[in-house]
């Protein structure tokens, strides 16, 4: 590691050299991004999972310019370019943009106009121009440089203007003051492609539409560039023109006369056709990846939300997945989440076999021992819901309707073809959704996250930001709750912090053919899971009923004997520390803090003695829809019960039983002003709110939670 990034990376953050360092040198070492939050607190002063992971990203951006900063150190070396002054703006350089500028005029290009004029003898014309000393005769001057190639001296001019064009356009001064002038002013105008006003109705809004860039939301950037790619509208970039001129006009023109008048009209030439361009490039390209890095971030805190939603846990389940004329497929688990039965009923249109159903789903409840009912909340779920509750069970058993966005991709995928070979893919998602009620983490790490149905224009932002974002999260999520080692399915150790595909392969390997694992130490045994692995994941992996109950706890191994070393100056054992709440009150942290273990570590064991085991995500909750089904049932200033089942930067989506969930725009979150939605609402939470306005045309409930 290059110890200069820390103190470059610092101001950046706005977090100390010291600690960056602490970071960076943990991440060379191995260790990831959950570890160090949780288990190297005193080292990095408490930084959290997203400072942690925005210092890693700095760092590979910092290695990608000095990557790029010594291939272009080489390129103009070898040219016989490099002066020491050239050299020096190479390696002050911090950004990227600013690398490419300087390199810009040395840089490899296709033919230019600007290229053809120099190589027809043109350039030393451009020079006396650019000088700007010849108040006329500009004409007579330019004769001189008529050839074959050059018939006239009105192509003499024009050539000798191209270069001139091409040095401004490559002088950094005036691109950075282009860049400024698009910093402070530029304005994105999106106009309608002609002809296209019936294919393109759904980007209405966007017809004839402008505003300043820096005030223009994630969601409506990528809205525009959607409609713009798939061809129903023009979309540009661009400050005031006239005052960009005039700037590059103050810098450049030097003198007066026809030189002057000349160098004018090739500064304007190359502002319109190389300037102007190309820097819209740049803040297309820029503007865009700030809607991707806010978009992503509205999705992976959506994702984050789903897979923490509330557990049933180690329940019998009946998943249902609900459909019309295809019926309802039925399956049912036992606690574990393993398929004991499946088949299919038709209590709704066409066949209303309801009584036969009804038959069947309480002889099922019965035979089963079923505890809870999980139902899709997709087409007929509601109908579904209402079926259920006539239904009538010998004991009592709870109904939920879980999301069932993504177990259709689940369902046709290589790891559900895998669980379940000899089941068609009904069976399959009908079992994905019984078990999303069970454990939605450990099902949902299953599916792709950009198949499970939250965020706001995820195919539009760059894929592999999003990859690396949504697997951040999911690794986030995984290894906040903490894994059973002895019932965990490989795909979801695969985000177990230090294993990956490979050792959670292993590990169920190892499972399968020596049973269930004793003690943590245990996991030293399984092929190719070395000391670091070991360091990395054992901490987020729980052993229910082992013989140390620090097994299951997120306290790391590494701190066992300093546990040992607490329960022995108490007279007492470990398990009684976890027991008795006045043995612990007893405990002096303080008196236990030395070299790299301090307080926050010491504060963090002190609560896992006090929740071995506790799931962090709290218990499921059942929920119940008002008695409205369509739209038509809808009227303003009805207040309805509903469940959050998306949030964008714009508002957030309620299901309110009808099958089209109406929006809670930003402005209606709340009596007070609301920047984030995620300030008020989260994912899956159950709430009030108030019918505003209901556009049967389009399909559209407005909805308002203020005052509720």
């Amino acid at each position: 590691m290059q110890m200069s990034y820390a103190p470059r990376i610092a101001p950046l953050l706005q977090i100390s050299a010291r600690r960056v360092e602490s970071v960076l040198e943990l991440l060379e070492t191995g260790a990831t991004i959950p570890f160090i939050a949780r288990y190297r607190k005193e080292a990095t002063g408490e930084l959290d999972e997203v400072q942690i992971a925005d210092i890693q990203d700095a760092w590979k951006k910092m290695q990608e310019l000095d990557k790029r900063r010594e291939a272009i150190l080489a390129s103009i070396e070898e040219q016989g370019k490099l002066t020491p002054e050239l050299k020096a703006a190479i390696e002050r350089a911090m950004t990227m943009t600013e690398l490419e500028d300087l390199y810009l005029p040395y840089k490899q290009k296709r033919k230019t106009r600007a290229s053809m004029a120099i190589e027809k003898g043109l350039e030393p014309l451009a020079k006396r121009l650019f000088a700007q000393k010849d108040k006329s005769g500009i004409e007579t001057i330019a004769a001189a440089y008529i050839t074959d190639q050059v018939p006239t001296a009105d192509d003499a001019l024009q050539g000798a203007r191209d270069i001139i064009a091409e040095w401004i356009n490559e002088d950094k001064k005036a691109r950075d003051k282009i860049r400024r002038h698009f910093e402070k002013g530029a304005v994105i105008a999106s106009r309608l492609v002609k002809g296209k006003e019936e294919e393109g109705k759904k980007y209405l809004d966007y017809f004839d539409w402008s505003e300043p860039l820096a005030k223009c939301p994630s969601h409506r950037l990528l809205a525009m560039r959607r409609g713009e790619e798939e061809g129903f509208l023009r979309v540009a970039i661009a400050p005031e023109e006239e005052r960009a001129v005039q700037d590059l006009d103050d810098m450049y023109i030097i003198g007066y006369g026809e030189s002057a008048a000349e160098v004018r009209t090739a500064l304007k030439d190359s502002y319109k056709r190389l300037l102007l361009p190309s820097i819209e490039t740049e803040f297309r390209n820029s503007s865009k990846e700030k809607a991707d890095t806010e978009a992503i971030r509205v999705f992976a805190e959506n994702l984050r939300q789903l897979l923490l939603s509330s557990p049933l846990g180690e329940k019998k389940v009946m998943g249902i997945d609900p459909g019309f004329r295809t019926g309802c497929k039925v399956v049912c688990l036992d606690a574990s989440g393993t398929l004991l039965y499946n088949t299919a009923i038709y209590p709704h249109e066409p066949q209303r076999h309801v009584f036969e159903s009804q038959s069947e789903i309480e002889h099922l409840v019965e035979k089963y021992q079923i505890e809870a009912i999980s139902v899709g909340n997709g087409t007929a779920g509601r109908e579904t819901m209402d079926f259920l509750r006539k239904c009538k069970f010998g004991s009592p058993v709870e109904i939920f309707q879980v999301n069932e966005a993504g177990a259709s991709i689940y369902s046709a995928s290589d790891v559900a073809r895998e669980e379940f070979p000899t089941q068609d893919i009904t069976v399959r998602g009908a079992v994905s959704i019984g078990r999303r009620l069970m454990d939605p983490l450990a099902e949902l790490v299953k599916i792709d996250p950009k198949s499970i149905g939250v965020g706001q224009y995820q195919h539009d932002v760059n894929q592999n930001l999003l990859k690396d974002g949504l697997d951040r999260t999911v690794e986030s999520c995984v290894n906040a709750v903490g894994i059973n080692l002895n019932t965990a399915s490989k795909h979801l150790l695969t985000y177990v912090s230090g294993l990956g595909p490979v050792l959670a392969q292993n590990i169920v390997n190892h499972r399968a053919e020596n049973g269930p694992f004793k003690k943590r130490s245990d996991l030293k045994k399984v092929a190719r899971l070395g000391d670091k692995a070991f360091e990395q994941c054992a901490g987020f992996l729980r052993i229910r009923e082992a013989a140390n109950p620090l097994d299951n706890t997120a306290v790391h191994p590494e701190r066992y004997t300093l546990v040992e070393e607490m329960a022995a100056d108490l007279g007492c054992k470990i398990v009684d520390l976890v027991h008795d709440k006045a043995l612990r009150s007893q405990i002096d942290p303080k008196k236990y803090v030395r070299g790299d273990v301090g307080l926050p570590t010491l504060q963090d064991i002190l609560k896992e003695l006090e929740k071995p085991g506790l799931d962090p995500r709290g218990a499921a909750k059942t929920f119940e829809f008002a008695n409205v089904h369509t739209l038509d049932d809808l009227h303003p200033g009805m207040i309805l019960p509903g469940i959050v089942t998306n949030i964008t930067n714009f508002g957030a989506f309620v299901d309110i039983g009808v099958k089209d969930s109406g929006l809670v725009h930003v402005s209606q979150l709340a009596d007070k002003f609301v920047r984030d939605p995620m300030e008020v609402v989260s994912l899956g939470q159950q709430v009030t709110v108030r019918v505003v306005e209901v556009d049967y045309a389009r399909k559209r409930v407005a909805l308002s939670m203020k005052g509720l």
